[in-house]
This record gives structure tokens, sequence and C-alpha cells, in this order.
């Protein structure tokens, strides 16, 4: 993908259309080769992929790159919503084009590679890479206020990963003190014992960070402004694809390196979880711009994953994962729609929208579906994540379980207020006339709705990749 970006930046010289067909060309290859891994099955050791290139060996440092089930799971989600990006982009960005693809195709390498790293100091690598690109989206492309969400956007991410990179060396500085030896390997690193404060204090390290991305309140207002005034692209990427960096960061690291400290926390984390689900769900009712009311339902989706993962159970965990999935696309696709709106109608205001139904039903059948699913409707992927995440919630903490489950119910009322206030309802006589989706929306929609109902129907798919990585914790004290 690196390198795909930079011949897609240059390609722009031969013709301007060039970059969409090579950036959507790009994320169909890795696609294919997802599912080719995937049907190859793992080997012994449970891993689809396994690649070590000695890099700086004096200091430890080398390139670990490994997909399990978990890796090969987000990677597949994040070859399919690059898909997505480039495709609902297609129409909307018409300048520096080549510039363009080549950030989409950056972030997306980094996010590949923050889900393959099993080398510390190369995961924050990764992990900075993500970071450039995405601001460049926000800052070139992005709408009114575009220049105060990207420094937002980089001002949160960056402070909180330089915070990561102070608790990444001073965990190898420890290990190095107990063993002598001296590696930002992350197996080398399991099972090290940390004194209980040296713990908490490296364990909050790594939590601020990935919680920020995540993100949880209280460190989430970077989140709205970002998702408001970033073109269409870059709105899936963030909601689809970077936020889960956060969780699986949560759920690979911190619940790994830090088992003891992590449990002690247990309560903490869930009740962020639980605040970020009620109030994130308080706040998209609240909003009056489409994208603002699907950027907060991010947050109280999310809040969910938190209370899974601090279950600390083995349905908990597993919801978590089934949730990261499938909001990655509902989600996605909800933003999608609100590019595709806000091109239309050049308004992103509900005010602006009503009764949009009568003039592009194919529009309105696909929000409805989109919407249904992202308030949890049985039957559909996202319903499967937040019933096991409660299920598994309610063996640790009763009312804790209980105060989330009134997440589901504020989902369900901005959800359909959402769906009345833009397409049921009278048509607001402003709207004259609006282009209803065509056969490239269409196609795209169809493959997000049919991975939802799969999830939804047949969840062991994802249950069997997560499997083998939700076993590896049973056995952590």
């Amino acid at each position: 993908m690196l390198a795909a970006g930079g011949v897609a930046w240059i390609s722009e010289r031969i013709h301007v259309n060039l970059p969409r067909w090579l950036s959507l060309l790009t994320f169909i290859g890795v696609t294919a080769w997802v599912g080719a891994v995937w049907l190859g099955g793992p080997d012994q050791s449970g891993l689809y992929a396994n690649q070590f290139i000695e890099w700086i060996p004096r200091f430890g440092i080398n390139l670990i790159f490994q997909i399990d089930g978990l890796s090969l799971l987000l990677i597949g989600l994040t070859a399919i919503l690059g898909v997505a990006a480039v495709v609902s982009s297609w129409t909307e960005t018409k300048q520096r084009t080549g510039f363009f693809q080549f950030n989409v195709l950056w972030v997306m390498a980094g996010v590949v590679g923050v889900f393959s790293s099993f080398d510390l100091l190369l995961f924050f690598f990764f992990w900075e890479v993500m970071l450039i690109p995405m601001y460049f989206l926000i800052a070139i492309w992005g709408h009114e206020d575009k220049e105060y969400a990207a420094m937002k956007f980089f001002l949160f991410t960056q402070i909180s990963g330089l915070l990561m990179l102070v608790a990444i060396i001073a965990l190898v500085w420890v290990n190095y003190e107990a063993t002598n030896t001296l590696t930002f390997s992350y197996e080398a690193l399991l099972g090290l014992e940390l004194e209980g404060s040296i713990a908490r204090l490296l364990m909050l390290g790594f939590f601020i960070a990935f919680v920020t991305k995540l993100p949880s309140v209280p460190v989430h207002t970077w989140l709205p402004d970002a998702h408001t005034q970033a073109p269409t692209a870059g709105s899936v990427i963030l909601a689809g694809i970077l936020l889960k960096t956060g969780a699986y960061g949560i759920i690979r690291f911190v619940i790994t390196l830090f088992p003891e400290a992590s449990q002690d926390f247990w309560f903490w984390g869930m009740l962020l979880g639980v605040i970020s689900i009620l109030y994130g769900g308080y706040l998209a009712y609240s909003q009056t711009d489409f994208k603002r009311l699907v950027a907060y339902s991010s947050i109280a989706h999310m809040g969910f994953v938190l209370v899974g993962v601090y279950s600390f159970t083995t349905l908990g965990m597993q919801g978590a994962i089934v949730t990261v999935i499938a909001h990655g696309f509902s989600t996605a696709a909800l933003f999608m729609m609100a590019g595709a709106l806000q091109e239309r109608l050049h308004s992103r205001e509900m005010s602006d929208m009503g009764g949009l139904w009568q003039k592009a039903p194919r529009m309105g059948a696909v929000t409805m579906f989109f919407v249904v699913a992202s308030v949890g409707m049985p039957g559909l992927g996202n319903f499967i994540g937040e019933f096991l995440v409660l299920v598994g919630a309610f063996n640790k903490s009763i009312v804790l379980t209980v105060l989330a489950t009134f997440g589901v119910v504020v989902a369900a009322v901005y959800g359909l207020s959402l769906m009345q206030r833009s397409f049921q309802g009278e048509l607001n006589p402003r709207v004259s006339e609006m282009q209803d989706f065509g056969v490239r929306e269409m196609s795209l929609m169809a493959v997000l709705m049919i991975a939802l109902i799969w999830i939804g129907v047949h969840p062991q798919t994802v249950l069997a990749l997560s499997d083998g990585f939700v076993q590896i914790l049973e056995v952590i004290p």
C-alpha cells in the first residue's frame, strides 16, 4: 500500500482519474489476499502469516509481522472499507486526486501495520504513520472548519501517542533490568512480572493513548469535529478503521501486557464505557447535523467495546470484537450516506432535509437498513455484538450492565429520529430535485448490507477467527 500510494500520486500526471483506479484496484487486491489467506487456514501456531526481519538488532528492534485470527479480521475490514472509501469519494474529490489517494493508501497502510506489528517500536511507527495522512485528508479536502478540526485531531492523537511511547520505552527498560535483554518484541515482553505501582503507571500510558483513539469520554472531543469536517472518505476511514485501532490496542496490548493491573482497573474501564454509551447517545440525539449525530453515536457504540473488554469474560470479549467489526460496516455506511446527502443538497443540517424518501427511495431504504442495524436490530451484526457484551458484563456488574442497556434504548431514539428528520415526513419545499443512488453506490451498499446480515445470522465466522486470541486471554491470571 505504501508503494501504491506513491504510484497513485505520480499517476495523476498521466490522467486525473488514474489515481482512483489504482487505489481501488489496490484495495480489491488486498481484500482478495485476505480471503485467500483465510481460506488457506492457520499454521500449527495459529498464525495466518509470520515474518521476521532483523532491523536494529543492537537495540532489540526487529520487523516482526504476525497475523492471527484477530488481526486477519481487522485487516479484512480495513481492505473492504478501503474500497468503500475510494468509491464513496469517486465524484466528491475533484482536485489533487493523486495526493488524495496517496493519503488514503498511506493511512490504510499504517492501519494494516498496526494490526500486524508485534514489535512495540514498529507498532508505534505505524501508529504515527496513520496520523499525518489523516491530518492532510481533513485539512486539505475537509469542509468549512477543516483547519481547526485537523489540528485538534493531530494534537489529541500525537500527545496521547507520545505518552504511549514513553510507556513503551519504560516497559522495555524494566524488562532489561530484570532479564538483561534489550528487546521490543511483544512476545518477549508478555509475562513480565511488574510491581503493582509500575504496572499501573505503564498500563495507563498505553490505555490513555488507545482510549483517546477509541474514543471514550472525556477524551472524545476531537471526534465530532474531525468527522464533521472530514471528506466522506476521511469519515469512512475514521469511523470504520481508525477508531478500531484504539479498541485493538486495548485488547491486544493493555489486557495482555498488564493483566493484573488491567483486572484491578475493571470497574473504571467499564464505568468509562457506560458513561460513553449514555453521554454519547444523549449528545447524538441533541444534534441537528447529520454527520455530527452519527459521530456521537460512534462514541456510544465504542463504549460497548470498553464494557465488554473490561468484563473479563469470554462472552464480553467476543462481543466487543463482533461490535468492532459490525460497527465498522454500519457506521461507515451512514457516513457515506451523510457524504452523499451533502454532495447533493450542499448541507448536513437535517432541517434542510425531510421527506427525502419521496425523491430518493433507494437512499431512504438503504439508510433505514443501516439505522436499524446501528440501533441493534436482531438478525444483524450489531445486535450480536452488543448482546454478547451485555451478557458477559452481567456476570461482572449488574448495575453497570443495566445502565449500559439503557444505551440500546437511547440508540433507538436517536437513530429513528435521524431517519424521521431526514427521510420521513413531508418533503422539504427547499428540495426540488435529488439524484438517487446509482449502480456504483448501490453495489457498495449491498456489500456492506450482506456483511452485516452474515455476521447477524452466522456470527460463528467472526467468533471462530477471534477464538484463538480469546483463549489466550483466558489463561492470563
